[in-house]
């Protein structure tokens, strides 16, 4: 495969992924929702954690010039972020959006739930807000990197990675921030 039609491939997969995950906030939840669906914050909260870790061994092993591992680690972590994606979808499908501070689940923020968390909510949108930005941004970052590392492009991958992996390091880190925020106010 030629790096041109790569490319066009990459900016493909990423304005899908884009579509999908915007078109979840247009389309009204179905009536019934899957048993399973309550667990699914918790897995995908997991999987961001795991892809933190991951990211930092793989980090690590590349400075130990263990290029195999360094790899192995890569595409757990690729695989581990397209569960995420599929795990992330089929929860916004049947599960809109949590409301940060919502004790009572009424999808309104009173005036006393305001009051009981204060200024942490502020902080809790400003990570949400990065976090959704810089994940949104990222995905042809990673996508570039890893076919370049995949394809033993050392000195393309490299120049990449350098953007590729402070970005997704942070929103995997964040992610976990954010499921850690907002996982009491889940309504299931």
């Amino acid at each position: 495969m030629s790096d041109k039609f790569f490319k066009r491939l990459v900016w493909v997969v990423t304005a899908v992924v884009l579509l999908v995950v915007v078109g979840l906030k247009l389309v009204p939840p179905p009536a019934k929702t899957p048993e399973f669906l309550f667990i699914l914050p918790h897995v995908i909260g997991g999987i961001n954690a795991a892809c933190s870790i991951l990211l930092i061994v793989s980090l690590i092993f590349i400075k130990q010039k263990k290029i195999q591992a360094h790899k192995i680690t890569n595409v757990i972590t690729f695989m581990l972020s397209a569960v995420f994606l599929i795990f992330y979808i089929v929860f916004h499908f049947y599960h809109k959006d949590t409301v940060f501070g919502d004790v009572d689940h009424d999808g309104v923020l009173s005036l006393i739930e305001k009051e009981a968390i204060g200024n942490t909510r502020y902080i809790y949108y400003f990570i949400l807000a990065t976090h959704i930005i810089l994940a949104a941004g990222v995905l042809p970052l990673i996508l570039i990197s890893f076919y370049r590392g995949l394809n033993m492009q050392v000195a393309k991958h490299k120049k990449i990675v350098r953007w590729a992996y402070p970005i997704w390091l942070y929103v995997a880190v964040t992610g976990v921030v954010v499921y850690l925020m907002i996982s009491p106010y889940y309504n299931f």
